[in-house]
C-alpha cells in the first residue's frame, strides 16, 4: 500500500475522519484522496505531522509496518554499574579484570 492508503486505513483503525486529521496535521483533505489517485508521498515534513496526528511512527505510513521496540535487555543494574566503572579503567586494568573473570567462569 501507498502512504495515503496507509493513513486511510490508520484513519479507518481509529474511527478519524479525514478533515479532522488535516486540520490536526494542517491540510486540505483533499490531499489525502489526491495522494491516493496519485500514489505520491508527501513532503517529510508533512508525513511527520500526519504521523504525530495519528499517533504512529512515520515509518509505519511509509512501509506499512511498525517495527518494535527493542527487547528488553537482561543485564543486572549492578552489572551495569560495573561496567561503567570498567570504562574509566585503563586497557590494562580492564584485561586484569577480564582475566579473573574468565578464571572464575572456569569454576
Amino acid at each position: 500500500m501507498t502512504f495515503w492508503e496507509n493513513v486511510d486505513s490508520e484513519l479507518n483503525f481509529i474511527g478519524m475522519e479525514r478533515k479532522e486529521l488535516g486540520q490536526k496535521a494542517g491540510f486540505p483533505e483533499s490531499y489525502i484522496s489526491k495522494g491516493i489517485a496519485r500514489q505520491s508521498c508527501p513532503s517529510a515534513d508533512l508525513a511527520l505531522k500526519i504521523a504525530d496526528a495519528l499517533n504512529v511512527p512515520v515509518e509505519k505510513l511509509v512501509t506499512g509496518i511498525e517495527r518494535k521496540a527493542p527487547a528488553k535487555d537482561n543485564i543486572s543494574p549492578e552489572i551495569k554499574a560495573m561496567i561503567t566503572k570498567m570504562n574509566k579503567f585503563s586497557p590494562e586494568e580492564k584485561q586484569v579484570i577480564f582475566d579473573m573473570v574468565d578464571v572464575l567462569a572456569k569454576k
